[in-house]
């Protein structure tokens, strides 16, 4: 049976660590989940360091923080992702805090070093004052799984939270590929709950059945199938490598932006709501530069933010910057969901 922390997300476990106590049933989680992933016992075991080492660090340093966990794909390129977000203090000297054999006072002796060692993937992003995100990606066998970026060189992540004290969260993203065109989608279905998920979640299975890429052919077939449903705001953003053009498409209140290195545009939606009010879609092409982070996310985040709230952090991981966006913007009143996509550089 799957343990479940404060927070019962559809793909992200949330924990909130707060104390030493919290410490083992995060390990615990993980090796639950890691287990159902079909990790042999000594991966199992090094998942739990990892896991260790993130959330005792929260609770030394920076006097509490959080955890999520997601599973990530299946079989041999399955994965489990773990996503430790503070307050702190932070830091600026980041080789220090990944230097292998540094520990933590308290912990397994062993420091956040050897968490990227025993990680598939592993990224850091701390700022004074500001505080840290560490990402450490802990494949079956080795590889990162999902969490790699494609051949083409785009990399993709996203993160959902719903409101404190609520059930699954009504924020869903998606991601896939056809044809080299890389298709995303955020939704955010109606108020909160059980029937807000089913309508993102109908949206999410929509767009992952069709081969199309085009965003308004996307978005007309999610309309008709949540009729039944509260409805919802769902952005579609269609993203050519090879070409190094993006197609968006949106109906209501999801939020896309798109920051390249020389240009930063935020990228209108439609008013109106899937499954119940439509208007005639439109999709709007742009021309993105190499080294551009295309960011989605539902109105549970500020659209206030700002890339100071965040500085350089777009050079990270795409789930490093989801994280950071969570932090700067996210609120606690509301289900939150965001997607970013990075095209290579």
């Amino acid at each position: 049976m799957r343990m479940v922390g404060l927070y019962d997300a559809t793909g992200d476990i949330w924990w909130h660590v707060g104390e030493s106590a919290a410490v083992p049933a995060v390990r615990r989680a993980a090796a639950v989940l890691a287990t159902e992933l079909g990790f042999a016992p000594e991966r199992v075991a090094e998942a739990g360091i990892v896991v260790t080492e993130l959330a005792t660090n929260l609770v030394k340093h920076a006097a509490g923080g959080e955890i999520a966990l997601r599973t990530l794909g299946k079989g041999d390129g399955a994965a489990l992702r773990v996503l430790a977000i503070d307050g702190g203090p932070g830091s600026r000297n980041i080789d220090a805090l990944i230097s292998d054999g540094a520990s933590t006072r308290g912990t397994l002796g062993i420091g956040l070093g050897a968490c990227k060692r025993l990680s598939s993937a592993f990224d850091i992003y701390s700022v004074p004052a500001m505080g840290t995100i560490a990402e450490a990606v802990i494949g079956r066998d080795g590889g990162s799984g999902p969490a790699a970026p494609n051949r083409d060189g785009t990399s993709v992540a996203d993160l959902s939270r719903p409101l404190t004290g609520e059930g699954p969260c009504g924020d869903t993203a998606a991601h896939r590929v056809s044809g080299g065109i890389h298709v995303t989608m955020v939704a955010d279905g109606l108020g909160h709950g059980p029937l807000a998920a089913e309508a993102s979640r109908r949206a999410a299975e929509v767009l992952m059945a069709l081969e199309a890429v085009s965003p308004a052919a996307v978005l007309e077939r999610i309309h008709a199938a949540l009729g039944g449903t509260r409805g919802a705001a769902v952005t579609v953003i269609s993203y050519d490598p090879a070409a190094q053009r993006l197609v968006h498409a949106g109906i209501g209140n999801v939020a896309a932006r798109i920051i390249g290195p020389s240009t930063s545009r935020t990228l209108p939606p439609q008013p109106g709501i899937a499954g119940h009010r439509s208007p005639r879609l439109r999709e709007t092409t742009y021309a993105v530069e190499p080294a551009t982070a295309v960011l989605m996310h539902s109105d549970g985040l500020s659209h206030r933010w700002s890339v100071d709230d965040v500085p350089g952090v777009l050079a990270h991981a795409p789930a490093v910057i989801c994280a950071a966006l969570f932090r700067a913007a996210a609120s606690r009143r509301d289900d939150a969901g965001v997607l970013v996509l990075r095209t290579p550089s």
